[in-house]
């Protein structure tokens, strides 16, 4: 962030950053962060931040920030939803406690493990591995294509979604498939079900299990880890 600030302010470009998916590993301190190098940090309030839909846009100075506002309301945004104002509100008051971190945290331990464990079953990940909380599978080794894993894994209750990756040409049929740790981090998962994860994938992919057979596996794992809300 720090470089591309010092090249947008040579130019005399506005830097914006885009934080969605590593807004709550920036705030945990888990990631480098854009402030004070961008002009306009914008991000999802859901993803690691675990609030409702939606998102914040915070800017440098009153000329942008006068800008952006009369760009969203009313040319893009319609009447406000205060209920989902009220849970951006709460998951604000949320990431200021210490479990925030000890959750980001572990939502890093367990994208790592995951990817160890998916490597070990000869998968090939993008980057070789992951820092952060996602992992981009790069399916070209095991013949299938990322809509074919997408739609397998998920008829085994396991979501992900198809990705380019390294030398696609065709970004609708993409030969990746893109996973992340949050969702299950927040069930309360670590390593020792990774290591399950993976194993359910390898089944499916590899093996050619049936999916009925893995998706009882997989619903035998969750019941374990109940949704923490109602």
């Amino acid at each position: 962030f720090k470089r591309i600030g010092a090249i947008a302010k040579s130019v005399g470009a506005i830097h914006v950053a885009d934080i969605s998916h590593i807004a709550g590993l920036i705030v945990a301190k888990q990631h480098p962060s854009p402030f004070p190098y961008a002009d306009v940090v914008m991000m999802t309030t859901h993803k690691t931040m675990r609030g409702p839909r939606g998102a914040i846009i915070l800017s440098k100075g009153q000329e942008l920030a006068e800008k952006i506002d009369k760009a969203i309301m009313p040319g893009l945004q319609g009447g406000p939803h205060n209920n989902q104002t009220a849970g951006i509100a709460r998951m604000l008051e949320l990431i200021q406690e210490p479990s925030f971190t000890r959750y980001v945290s572990q939502v890093i331990k367990n994208a790592k493990t995951l990817s160890t464990e998916l490597k070990r079953y000869g998968f090939n990940l993008v980057s070789g591995g992951t820092d952060n909380h996602l992992l981009l599978i790069d399916l070209k080794n095991k013949s299938l294509s990322g809509a074919q894993a997408e739609k397998l894994l998920e008829s085994a209750g396991i979501i992900a979604n198809r990705n380019s990756v390294p030398g696609d040409d065709k970004p609708f049929n993409p030969t990746g498939i893109r996973m992340g740790t949050p969702a299950l981090t927040s069930r309360g998962m670590k390593e020792k079900e990774m290591k399950s994860v993976a194993r359910f994938i390898h089944h499916l992919v590899d093996l050619k299990e049936p999916a009925e057979f893995t998706n009882k596996e997989v619903k035998e794992l969750t019941n374990r880890f109940p949704l923490p809300y109602k």
